[in-house]
């Protein structure tokens, strides 16, 4: 009924415009107000990480329709949703701008990790609403299908990486990642021996897949500048996809050096937050690819205003990967954007199978993942397999001042 109500609302307004007619306030609200947000977390799942948090929130309207997202901690998701109490779930950027200024203070990474899953949720009761697809909101479909790349596969019973590339290349992946030598347990990290053992190691698996861009490397920002040049001198010798986090990334202006030392394909941003982080790399065209993903830039219209600026500086997308349900919303996302290159990363080579969402969340077959048409983001959350947290019903007791312009738009304080 309410569904019924709120599209018997829209086409009014719709018409409305098309007859030339002024629009009533009414009509540009969805007519529908959240009234409670839950936050669960993940069973099973126990990294301390506030940046690949994966707790699940539930974002209920007093319409009945409840949308789902994924990220943040306890404490980030609780103050952010008492500042969404009572607001209309169909303003998505404005609910988004209060989030992010409404405190004053510019939110760190792991507060938008908390935004981003709020949003993703928004989205969720939006396209659940109008009974589309996620995608079909951010413009429709513009490919058949999201290339995938492994890190690590599961499937294969090899002994080598060379063999488990290949087998991953066979089960049709794009791309197998690899990491580079050394770094795990007790044992001190040698720059010098690792360097060596790491270019060996490359050409082996280079060699194994042909080349081809079949192979990637994630260098973990583990080496100094020095030994991270000495490996991608010899990488651009071969034929990786890309070489991502060669150096550390804190000082986005040590790769103006960079990029002029190497020609090999750099991706960054794993660790990165909203456009502010990565904007100047792709911008100077300091990498090829991004590497920002959900929920970690503070969701998906910021995700989607990243790819716009990606596109326009012939930068490809590979995001990194969090959660199952943000990865599900990452093919909404990059299949209905342009940037120059698209592909996502499983863990494993395979997506996970969480028991709280249903088995069929994500399509893939092949090695790729496939749009989802069902209405929303596809996915169906079981609050019954999940650890209940904390539920949030009133607005927050001490809000900050907003300061608006004449036409209604969010400024800073």
């Amino acid at each position: 009924m309410e569904r019924r109500r709120f599209l018997k609302s829209a086409a009014l307004g719709s018409a409305t415009m098309m007859l030339g007619f002024p629009v009533l306030d009414s009509l540009a609200s969805s007519g529908i107000k959240i009234k409670k947000i839950r936050y669960y977390s993940a069973p099973g799942y126990n990294k301390p990480l506030f940046n690949q948090a994966r707790g699940i929130v539930e974002i209920e309207t007093d319409s009945g329709i409840i949308g789902i997202g994924e990220g943040g901690s306890k404490d980030m998701i609780e103050q952010c949703a008492q500042m969404m109490i009572g607001e209309d779930p169909f303003r998505i950027e404005h609910i988004w701008q209060n989030l992010y200024r409404g405190m004053f203070y510019p939110p760190g990474r792991e507060k938008l990790h908390a935004v981003g899953a709020l949003e993703m949720a928004l989205w969720d009761i939006k396209g659940k609403a109008l009974n589309v697809p996620v995608y079909e909101l951010l413009g429709g479909a513009t490919r058949d299908y999201v290339e995938c790349y492994a890190t690590g596969f599961r499937a294969s019973k090899a002994k080598t990486e060379e063999e488990r590339a290949t087998d991953c290349l066979k089960a049709g992946l794009r791309s197998y990642r690899i990491g580079p030598t050394g770094g795990n347990g007790d044992q001190p990290f040698d720059f010098f021996q690792n360097a060596a053992k790491t270019i060996d190691f490359c050409k082996r698996i280079d060699q194994a897949v042909g080349g081809q861009g079949n192979w990637a490397i994630d260098l973990h920002t583990r080496f100094d500048t020095p030994e991270a040049i000495k490996i991608c001198d010899e990488l651009e010798k071969l034929s990786p996809y890309f070489v991502e986090d060669a150096i550390r990334s804190e000082n986005a202006g040590a790769y103006r050096n960079f990029r002029q030392l190497t020609k090999v394909p750099l991706a960054v941003g794993e660790q990165f937050g909203d456009r502010w982080d990565i904007n100047e790399m792709i911008e100077q065209q300091l990498i090829n690819y991004s590497r920002v993903t959900l929920p970690n830039t503070g969701g998906i219209v910021e995700f989607k205003k990243i790819a716009s600026l990606c596109e326009t500086h012939y930068v490809g997308m590979i995001p990194h990967f969090t959660g199952p349900l943000s990865t599900a919303a990452l093919v909404h996302v990059l299949g209905s954007s342009s940037p120059a290159r698209a592909m996502m990363e499983l863990a494993g080579g395979e997506p996970e199978k969480p028991a709280y969402f249903n088995e069929d969340y994500l399509n893939f077959s092949n090695g790729k993942l496939y749009l989802n048409p069902a209405p929303g983001l596809g996915v169906k959350f079981n609050p019954k397999k999940a650890d209940f947290v904390i539920e949030i019903t009133e607005k927050t007791k001490f809000p900050h001042p907003v300061l608006k312009s004449p036409d209604g738009a969010i400024h800073n304080w």
